[in-house]
């Protein structure tokens, strides 16, 4: 199901989306894809066959233990969806199997696009100075796209701090395939 609106769309237009939300709309067997890492997606034949395109964007966000704590406090309560057309409910907890709505302005309505998080991810090695925290989560039936991506920050053994998305999607509606070719692999 997918929520239009003419205007920004309130907090119980959006539970009652979520309750009327199906499944996951991709085959099962992709289920924990984008735990892997780039290079393996990059290689992963069934991906493309299928009809999936890769997208990663990874940004270095600042240095530091202060830094990355602010980075994972950031993706916990979804400010990377904090824009001005486009936005997911703050309060919303990132735990696996939590559905949530994910609010995008699209020219005159706003779209409410049903996902669910699929799985949260946390390690840190005090050894290495290195800590990571990150979580994937996939569209269910009724979206205009079938994927799925992750979300990540990322202190490396440099203290440098990266913020990274990681998705792969196709068209899953013919409205899709219209905005879909201003997409590239990468």
């Amino acid at each position: 199901m997918v929520l239009l609106s003419s205007t920004r769309p309130s907090p119980k237009e959006q539970k009652d989306c979520i309750s009327n939300s199906g499944t996951f709309n991709y085959d099962i067997k992709y289920g924990g894809t984008t735990v892997k890492p780039l290079s393996i997606l990059k290689e992963d034949k069934e991906l493309s066959k299928d009809g999936f395109l890769i997208n990663h964007s990874k940004t270095l966000v600042g240095a530091g233990s202060d830094a990355y704590e602010k980075g994972k406090t950031a993706l916990q309560t979804w400010m990377h969806f904090g824009l001005s057309w486009a936005f997911v409910d703050p309060k919303t907890p990132i735990e696996n199997g939590v559905k949530f709505c994910a609010c995008v302005k699209e020219f005159i309505p706003w779209l409410g696009i049903l996902l669910q998080v699929a799985y949260v991810n946390e390690t840190r090695n005090p050894k290495l100075g290195v800590s990571s925290f990150g979580f994937g989560g996939g569209t269910l039936r009724g979206h205009l796209l079938s994927s799925k991506e992750r979300f990540s920050v990322e202190m490396d053994e440099e203290k440098q701090v990266w913020y990274e998305i990681l998705s792969f999607s196709k068209p899953a509606h013919p409205l899709s395939v219209i905005g879909y070719s201003y997409c590239s692999p990468i």
